[in-house]
């Protein structure tokens, strides 16, 4: 079978502790048929030093470095437009590639029809150190992966619940030309991706870790539901479009559920304005209810109950949220 051309976008931004570890695991690749496009996007750290020590002695290496701050959303778009491959991984340069990543996917996609945009799987967590975390999933005593992920047509799934590690994705380059790449107007990608692309495009799941995500506080993952977050401004646009998109009954209530939950997180982080923007879609929606409707005046009014949020967290997890 014919090895069709993998593209790995690596994207980085004060990645210079974890760079050396992350290029070396894209370079240790057992799947030939690479190209490899490495954007820096204006680091202030010394990651360009390390990144032209690697393109001096691996020149296969594309090196994209950049005289402005562009963001993730554009600086993806840009190497997108550079790359030429079947099939197209977007890599942080905190997190880490499984050696045989790249081959698992394609294999996984070769025995699946077109109408496949995505191939995903499991992910290990490490923190700074790369010290075991754990797995992005918890797993049932018959080993089943909890959040359980699903396949197929996932667009209902993907307004619902949050069940992707998005690092762990290997995407066709059709549904990313489809939708012309990410939105550069946002500050992530991986929610409007989704519903974007599962518009019309089935997913799968590969169920082996074959990727390790980075857990630190300067990545963007943990910057969400801060107060002041800006994500929260894109989260709101991409619920917008998601209005556009949704056909069906089930589709309609996934949307409300969506925005019940980024409500009560917006509005528990103290984020009053976007959680008022947020139960206004509610109301789009018919979505209403007696708790929302007293939400939303605790909104209005900015009465602070952050409080509760971080009582709940401990009595859950432990320990408390920022």
């Amino acid at each position: 079978m014919n090895q069709p051309l993998v593209s790995i976008i690596c994207l980085c931004y004060n990645h210079a502790p974890f760079l050396r570890e992350a290029l070396d695991s894209v370079l240790a690749q057992t799947y030939s048929n690479l190209e490899i496009l490495l954007v820096d996007d204006l680091s202030t750290d010394d990651s360009v030093t390390i990144i032209e020590e690697y393109v001096r002695q691996y020149p296969q290496i594309r090196f994209i470095r950049h005289q402005e701050n562009k963001g993730n959303c554009a600086s993806f778009n840009e190497a997108l437009q550079l790359s030429k491959g079947e099939f197209i991984i977007d890599f942080a340069t905190d997190d880490v590639l499984a050696p045989e990543r790249v081959a698992k996917q394609v294999e996984a996609f070769q025995q699946l029809s077109p109408t496949y945009g995505v191939v995903y799987t499991d992910a290990e967590l490490i923190d700074e150190q790369s010290v075991h975390l754990g797995y992005f999933y918890s797993r049932t005593a018959n080993g089943h992966p909890q959040p359980a992920p699903a396949q197929g047509e996932v667009f209902s799934e993907v307004l619902g619940r949050y069940f992707i590690c998005p690092p762990t994705m290997m995407m066709r380059r059709q549904a990313l030309e489809e939708l012309k790449g990410y939105d550069p107007e946002l500050a992530y990608e991986d929610f409007d991706f989704w519903v974007r692309s599962s518009r019309n495009l089935q997913y799968h799941f590969l169920d082996q870790v074959l990727c390790k995500r980075r857990m630190h506080p300067r990545s963007l993952s943990r910057q969400v539901y801060q107060k002041g977050d800006k994500q929260l401004a894109s989260t709101i646009k991409v619920i917008q479009k998601a209005q556009r998109l949704v056909r069906t009954p089930q589709e309609k209530e996934a949307l409300r559920d969506r925005i019940r939950y980024e409500a009560r997180h917006a509005y528990f982080t103290g984020n009053y304005p976007e959680a008022a923007q947020l139960l206004t879609l509610l109301k789009e929606e018919q979505g209403m209810t007696v708790t929302y409707q007293v939400l939303q005046v605790l909104a209005q009014k900015r009465v602070p109950l952050q409080f509760l949020r971080k009582w709940y967290h401990h009595w859950k997890y432990g320990n408390t949220v920022a």
